[in-house]
Order: C-alpha cells, then structure tokens, then sequence
C-alpha cells in the first residue's frame, strides 16, 4: 500500500472513530470547574429526607455535603433545601425549609435539624377520626352548651364541630384544618348534618389563628409536641374561663391539666381513651 492510500485509510477509520487518540483534555481533573462550584455542608435530623430544588438526594445522617453545578463566578444563586422527618410516631411531620444563597468556590454551612416555626416551617399531623364515645365525652367535660362557641384545631372532617353544634347546641363552632380536602369533606359533611349555618370550616395552620379569643371552648387532637407549641398562644388569646380539651396527648409537664378523664371505649391503644380538661385563669 503507497503513502497516499494508507493516509486515506486513516483518514477515514479516524473519521469513523475506529482508531481511539486519546482525550487529554477530557479525562484530566477539571479544576477550573470544581473551583466554579459551591457547597453547601447541611445538619439535618438523621432520618430526614431531603429535597434540594424539588430534586430528591440520597445522602442520609446528620451531616450532608452538596456540590452546585459550576457557577458563574461573581453571581449569587439561590437554592431551596427542604427537609421532612417523622420524629416519635406516625402523627407527626416536620417540614423545614432554607432558601440557600451560594456562590462559585464558597462554602455555605446550614442548621436544618430543628424547626423554626416563626421562619415559615411546619408541624403537621395526621389525621386520625375520634370516636364517637371520646367526641361526646370531650363535649361533657367542657360542659359546652348553647352560649358556646367552640373552634377545633386540626378539625380533619368536621366530626367535632359538627357535634358541638348538632348535638350539644353550641351557638357556633368553627374547624380548622391545613389539609384542603380535608376541609372540603367537613364542609360536605356539615352540610348533610344541615349545621352548615353554625358550622365554619377553614383551611389554615392552627399555630396561626387570629381570632381564637372569640372562642369559649378549644378541642385539640394533635401531639404534644404541637401542644406545647399551642398552649402559649391558647393563653394569650383566650379569655377567662374559657376551657381547653384534647384527646390523648396532654400540654407536656409544664402546663398540668385540671382535669383527667378515661373514656369507656374498647381501644388498642389505652392512651386513646384520654382527654383532658385546662380553664384559662384570671
């Protein structure tokens, strides 16, 4: 084969790629890149999951490290890190969020593993329907009556207002849950029970309700851990003799409850037969 041949024959397995010259450029460290990139180290809740951007990571433990993409050097981005853990039981979610503000070759250090509920973050429970028997038994402990106006945080369905209005006759009675479709079917259900006129349903935190002083009855079943977030704000709001009552879980040990009382019910779980009763004082 002459020079000119064997020069076309390469030409072409090297067009075709069938003769590898090596990439030296794309296989060497790009350190020009890496120190285009930021961290961003994270203490979270060991069991936490964590999202940054809506995009899951897989890291677990109380410390994670991310690295952003390469990033324009001299410009701020921001990226949001959320993370969501159930601490003790199955009631209880936290969710807490940090908007993040890096730039290229920094690194940025951020405390995830507690919440912070004056900065936008939440507790929220879920839902599980109180018996009968205990929604009765909560009614006659507060001793609610025709010129009561009763709010239930955390209403689910609307099975306590709708009996503080329905059966007990209270004057009015408002719910209040975060879930939207939860809402919606306790405003179904007050409807069908033809309360819907005495009967308010709302979508909402608990933790943020302004105009709980119009209240004369609270009901409560939530955690308490969400308890002893709530009572300082129960204290502040309400008036004097107004009467607080929750199912199973109590305020923790610095607030006691007046009252204790054990509902008659089959129950697997015997602390489901509880509720409690507190008075605001003078």
């Amino acid at each position: 084969m002459n020079g000119s041949a064997l020069s076309r024959r390469v030409a072409l397995m090297l067009l075709l790629g069938l003769i590898a010259v090596p990439a030296l450029w794309s296989q060497a460290p790009d350190k020009e890149k890496d120190n285009r990139r930021a961290i961003v180290n994270v203490r979270v809740y060991a069991d936490a999951t964590l999202t940054v951007d809506d995009k899951a990571t897989h890291q677990t433990g109380e410390r994670r490290t991310f690295q952003s993409p390469p990033l324009e050097a001299g410009k701020k981005y921001t990226y949001t890190f959320v993370a969501k853990w159930l601490p003790r039981n199955n009631y209880e979610t936290y969710k807490v969020t940090r908007k993040v503000t890096v730039e290229a070759g920094k690194t940025v250090e951020i405390d995830m593993s507690e919440p912070k509920f004056d900065q936008g973050d939440t507790l929220q429970i879920m839902w599980v329907a109180t018996p009968p028997e205990v929604i009765d038994a909560m009614m006659k402990l507060a001793k609610v009556g025709k010129d009561d106006v009763v709010y239930d945080l955390g209403c689910g369905r609307g099975e306590i207002v709708i009996a503080a209005a329905k059966k007990f006759n209270a004057k009015r009675a408002v719910g209040i849950d975060i879930e939207k479709d939860q809402v919606q079917k306790a405003k179904e259900a007050a409807k069908k029970a033809g309360v819907e006129d005495r009967v308010e349903i709302r979508e909402g935190d608990a933790l943020k309700v302004k105009d709980l002083s119009e209240a004369t009855v609270v009901t409560i079943y939530m955690s308490e851990e969400f308890n002893k977030l709530l009572m300082p704000i129960l204290q502040k709001q309400l008036k004097p003799g107004a009467r607080i009552v929750t199912h199973r879980f109590t305020m923790g040990d610095r607030w006691k409850p007046d009252k204790k009382e054990t509902v008659d019910i089959t129950h697997d779980i015997p602390e489901e037969k509880d509720i409690y009763l507190w008075t605001i004082k003078k």
